[in-house]
């Protein structure tokens, strides 16, 4: 029963050994954590990633410089692009959420004193609440891929419910960029802030 016991333990060894072998990076194009903040990971708790129609730009949360913060980071560039007027001082800032082509980004904010949803646009470089009077409290938006309709969990019913909020027909359209199209829209895109 020993040479079982052992036989055994070293079947199972062999398949786990096997097993982490075949793991691989391939396919993965995520650069390494850096000590600076220009780039995707950090040294701090980077959260909540949504990619654009495309694929061409992440947006995700950040604890970096001791502060929760929304980040976008270009891949084709692979730099993090600067969001003026988005990231304010003191607030927090959390779960974001991009539109087809990059130009809108919805999130979570505290600017207003309690949590609330907003949508910054990368063209105007503005950030506009859209559940300021809203009673109850506001988490995890999703902006649709042409920036028209924002969803949210509220739970000003006693509950935790779904909204939609239409930013109407009149609203600047964001699009799927065309395969020959790489360009973004027009937005400073140097270094992080």
């Amino acid at each position: 029963m020993a040479r079982f016991e052992s036989w055994r333990g070293v079947a199972i060894a062999s398949v786990l050994a096997l097993g982490l072998l075949g793991c691989s990076d391939r396919g993965y194009v995520t650069p390494p954590p850096q000590a600076t903040n220009a780039t995707l990971n950090s040294r701090r708790a980077d959260q909540h990633p949504r990619l654009s129609y495309n694929g061409r730009y992440l947006v995700f949360a950040s604890d970096r410089r001791n502060q929760r913060h929304i980040f976008v980071y270009d891949q084709q560039r692979r730099q993090l692009l600067t969001l003026p007027g988005l990231n304010q001082p003191g607030t927090l800032h959390d779960q974001p959420d991009i539109s087809a082509d990059g130009r809108y980004i919805v999130y979570v904010s505290e600017q207003l004193g309690k949590p609330d949803i907003f949508i910054y646009d990368r063209q105007t470089l503005s950030a506009t609440p859209i559940t300021r009077d809203l009673l109850g409290e506001v988490r995890h938006p999703t902006i649709s891929g042409d920036g028209r309709f924002v969803a949210f969990e509220t739970n000003r019913s006693g509950q935790w419910d779904i909204e939609i909020y239409d930013r109407g027909a009149g609203v600047g359209r964001s699009l799927p960029q065309s395969p020959n199209n790489d360009d973004p829209p027009p937005a400073p895109d140097a270094a992080a802030e």
